[in-house]
């Protein structure tokens, strides 16, 4: 587990609120990446894209769609925090598939941060959007008259674990992901299955790249849903 440990990027091992760490470092590349595929790589707009534009138009017309799916016309408005937040966590988390690189997605302070930020933006838009009736939310209207009471408690508690589940799920993924190909890397070592080993970490580096994406997108479409309930918190 050596390999998810924050350490301070200049010497030392204390790690105080302004220590530059590994994670610190591999936040700034992944915004760099972002800039350098959003900016740089579509500044040109060609009609015939570079391969660089081609990703950066397909991420922007995935995630445009989804919001407008999930969430309709009145939540393209925030259209711009979820790409960011899209972008970010995908980048993130295919950096930290590079040799040596971190992965700051494998660490619950950042995912948390991530996480209670959808958590907080989305209450706030909740009462700011509907005032008191956000909290229609909470009351299943369609449910017998006898069991609303019992069903708003567990809405009310499984609304308030949503940053735990949604931030838990992504570090929870990349930690694990990277800890088994740890372990695989470990047996190869060992000659008479280092080829067994090799075939392993093989496969598990390729489903990574994949585990990598979804992780991404779950993280973004969930927070999709959430918007939705705060701009139509009516069940």
């Amino acid at each position: 587990m050596d390999q998810f440990i924050v350490k301070p990027l200049f010497g030392g091992t204390e790690v105080g609120m302004f220590t530059i760490t590994n994670s610190t470092l591999w936040m700034a590349i992944t915004v760099l990446c972002i800039i350098g595929l959003l900016v740089l790589g579509t500044r040109r707009r060609q009609i015939i894209p570079t391969r660089m534009q081609s990703i950066g138009e397909l991420a922007y017309g995935f995630i445009y769609k989804m919001v407008e799916d999930v969430t309709g016309k009145e939540g393209l408005k925030y259209f711009p925090y979820i790409m960011t937040l899209f972008m970010f966590i995908v980048c993130a988390n295919f950096a930290g598939l590079l040799p040596t690189a971190f992965t700051p997605t494998s660490h619950i302070a950042v995912t948390g941060v991530l996480a209670m930020g959808v958590f907080l933006t989305v209450t706030v838009l909740g009462f700011v959007k509907n005032g008191a009736g956000f909290l229609g939310l909470f009351w299943v209207s369609s449910a017998p008259l006898a069991l609303r009471p019992v069903l708003a408690i567990i809405e009310i508690i499984s609304y308030f674990v949503r940053p735990v589940s949604h931030s838990i799920r992504l570090a929870g993924n990349m930690m694990a992901g990277h800890a088994v190909i740890k372990v695989f890397a470990g047996f190869a070592a060992i000659t008479a299955i280092a080829p067994l080993s090799i075939l392993a970490i093989t496969a598990m580096y390729g489903l990574e790249i994949l585990v990598s994406f979804i992780q991404a997108y779950v993280f973004t479409i969930l927070t999709c849903v959430y918007l939705k309930d705060a701009l139509h918190p009516h069940h």
